[in-house]
C-alpha cells in the first residue's frame, strides 16, 4: 500500500504504467511514511471492527509496506499494481504476501475479508471519468466480492477548504532527487502532476519524467455510490491517529452481515 508522498500521488492508468524503474525507486526509497503512520489505525479498525483475520486485498500496494504489516498481523495478504518494479520491491518487502499484476480498477477480484487503497490510489482514473467518479462499478464489484461485514476502506482527493494543490517542491535522498510540478484544473476537477526524477547511476544521473493524472471527487457523490451498492459508510481525515493532508479523505465501507 505505500504510496509515493501526497505530492508525487497514486496511480494512473498511463499508455504503460506509472511508477516505472526510477520512480519506484524513490517511492520505495523516501515516500513510504504514509503507509508506515496509517498501518496501526488500519489495523485497529480491521480488528476492531470484527475482521481479526481472513484475505485482505490491497489495490495500488505499492513497495508492499502495507502488505508487510497485514502479513506481522496475521492476515493472508494479496498485494495488486500494474507496476512490476514496485512488484518487485514488494516481494522483498513483504514476502509473506501474495502478489498480482494487474489494473486495480478492473482485476478479478478474490472472495475477501477486506480491501484497501491506501494513497490516492483510487482517484486515478481516465480523464473521461472528470466530473464523475466513475467508481459505481468498482464499488459494485468490491461489495459481491466481499464476505459478510467485510471492509472496503480507501481515500481520494477531494475539494479542499481555503487550499490548493497546485505547487512545485523537490526532495531529495543520497542517490536520488524528485522534483513535482502540480498543476490543478478545477473547471474539470482534475490535477496533474509532472514528476521528473534524477537517479544516481555510477558517476552520473540518469533523469526520467512521469505525467500523472488524477480526479478530484466530491464526497456526497462517493458515498452515494457506496450506499447504492450496499455499503454502510463513514468518512474520516484520519487512519486512527494519522491524519491526511488537506484534500484527502478517507471513506470507511462496510458491508452489511
Amino acid at each position: 500500500m505505500t504510496r509515493a508522498p501526497h505530492a508525487v500521488g497514486r496511480r494512473a492508468q498511463a499508455a504503460a504504467y506509472l511508477y516505472q524503474r526510477d520512480l519506484a525507486y524513490v517511492q520505495h526509497a523516501g515516500f513510504g511514511g504514509v503507509a508506515r503512520g496509517a498501518a496501526p489505525g488500519l489495523l485497529a479498525t480491521l480488528g476492531g471492527g470484527g475482521t481479526p483475520s481472513g484475505l485482505v486485498v490491497d489495490l495500488g500496494c505499492g513497495d508492499g509496506t502495507w502488505l508487510r504489516a497485514l502479513s506481522d498481523a496475521g492476515y493472508d495478504a494479496l498485494g495488486v499494481d500494474a507496476s512490476p518494479e514496485l512488484l518487485q520491491i514488494a516481494r522483498r518487502t513483504a514476502p509473506a504476501a501474495r502478489l498480482e499484476r494487474a489494473n486495480v480498477r478492473s482485476f478479478r477480484w478474490p472472495a475477501c475479508a477486506a480491501a484497501t487503497a491506501i494513497g490516492e490510489v483510487l482517484s486515478y482514473r481516465s480523464p473521461g471519468c472528470a466530473g464523475n467518479s466513475g467508481l459505481a462499478p468498482f464499488f459494485r464489484r468490491a461489495f459481491r466480492a466481499l464476505e459478510p461485514g467485510g471492509r472496503l476502506i480507501f481515500d481520494l482527493l477531494v475539494p479542499p477548504r481555503g487550499h490548493s494543490f497546485a505547487q512545485r517542491g523537490w526532495r531529495a535522498g543520497d542517490d536520488w532527487a524528485v522534483l513535482v510540478d502540480v498543476q490543478e484544473d478545477r473547471e474539470r476537477s482534475r490535477l496533474t502532476r509532472d514528476i521528473t526524477v534524477f537517479r544516481r547511476r555510477g558517476a552520473s544521473y540518469r533523469r526520467s519524467h512521469e505525467r500523472h493524472r488524477a480526479a478530484i471527487d466530491d464526497r456526497q457523490t462517493i458515498a452515494r455510490e457506496l450506499r447504492e451498492a450496499g455499503f454502510r459508510v463513514r468518512v474520516s481525515r484520519r487512519y486512527g491517529a494519522f491524519e491526511l493532508l488537506p484534500g484527502r479523505l478517507a471513506f470507511f465501507a462496510r458491508k452489511p452481515g
